[in-house]
């Protein structure tokens, strides 16, 4: 039986394989297949796994190959809202999260782990060793894992808590101008402003001013224009 693998190497293109490579910058072996090809493998590869423990492990060694499509597949085939005794997902998450290094594969093991904190907000706990972590990825992740909170119409009180604990992680962020972790903060902000425009003001108001324009500008991109 051909392996996950080979069957994602076998529809590679080496001429997209070398464009990936250019654009995404991180050194790994790029294969060259678009994300609709791999989800269409991901698919057949959930089907076919018997178990929970079959997945995991799957994704684990797809994530070690170190190749960048085999590393989006890891992450999708445990992106999914409700998993029956989930730990073993959320371990192996975060130990990619140490792994980070770009922001594609970045977001879409973020998308796995989002689902799994939602699932389990006990886990912020862990999320917030993050934030002081001397890798910028890490950091970063802590923010883009956590965007569930800010897509949040309608949050209970004890969401509304989550959600301020995370507000002051970003708060956190403010005097680090590497791009990417300013780009996150706007992210954030921008997505909570659909939800709760006062409370990215007041963000903007007290911290506006130690962040980056661009990113201030995200944030505020959809907040009531005043004169």
């Amino acid at each position: 039986m051909t392996s996950p693998l080979e069957q994602l190497k076998a529809i590679g293109d080496p001429a997209r394989a070398a464009d990936m490579a250019r654009y995404h910058k991180a050194p790994r072996t790029y294969l060259g297949i678009a994300n609709p090809d791999t989800y269409e493998l991901v698919a057949k590869w959930r089907h076919d796994c018997g178990t929970l423990e079959e997945r995991v492990a799957l994704a684990d060694t797809l994530w070690q190959s170190d190749i960048f499509e085999a590393r989006v597949a890891a992450a999708k085939l445990l992106t999914q809202a409700r998993i029956k005794d989930d730990e073993p997902v959320w371990e192996l998450i975060c130990r990619w999260v140490q792994d980070f290094d770009s922001w594609a594969i970045a977001d879409h093991a973020s998308n796995a782990g989002g689902r799994r904190l939602n699932a389990d907000p006990s886990r912020l706990d862990a999320v917030e060793g993050w934030t002081t972590s001397e890798n910028m990825w890490v950091r970063r992740a802590a923010l883009v894992m956590t965007l569930g909170w800010a897509k949040m119409a309608h949050p209970k009180p004890e969401q509304l808590e989550e959600r301020e604990r995370i507000l002051g992680w970003a708060a956190s962020y403010v005097p680090d101008h590497n791009w990417f972790i300013q780009k996150a903060i706007g992210w954030w902000l921008r997505t909570l402003s659909r939800h709760d425009p006062e409370r990215v003001q007041a963000f903007i108001d007290e911290n506006g001013a130690g962040m980056k324009p661009f990113a201030v500008r995200e944030a505020v991109k959809y907040l009531p224009k005043t004169d």
